[in-house]
């Protein structure tokens, strides 16, 4: 099972952008006041728990850490959505969908595609 980390300050992306160098990993934007928001990341937590992968798996709260989700966009090079996941490799974005677009199977995909 893949571990989940929460990222709370700037200096944590320098562990997602260092990690993707080796290895794809996957980064989830969410919102915590918004249903839509609720299932992607119930999606995610899902696809992280049945085992299939151990992909490295982090997690930002927009509201929470504003400055962290606007590194992401900039840095990424992607106009801000929430909810939003990425497949970084190489600190570039190779996969990203938002909304009711995140689902268990899409990640799988997006994974499978890499």
């Amino acid at each position: 099972m893949a571990e989940l980390k929460e990222l709370l300050e700037l200096s944590d992306l320098n562990e997602v952008w260092e990690t993707s160098r080796e290895k794809p990993v996957l980064l989830f934007k969410q919102s915590t006041t918004c249903p839509i928001s609720a299932n992607a990341f119930n999606e995610f937590n899902a696809f992280l728990n049945d085992g299939s992968s151990d992909t490295d798996a982090y997690f930002v709260k927009v509201r929470e850490s504003r400055a962290i989700s606007d590194e992401i966009a900039e840095e990424l090079g992607v106009s801000h959505q929430s909810p939003q996941i990425f497949l970084v490799k190489d600190r570039k974005s190779v996969w990203n969908t938002s909304h009711d677009a995140i689902t268990v199977n899409s990640i799988k995909e997006a994974l499978n595609n890499a």
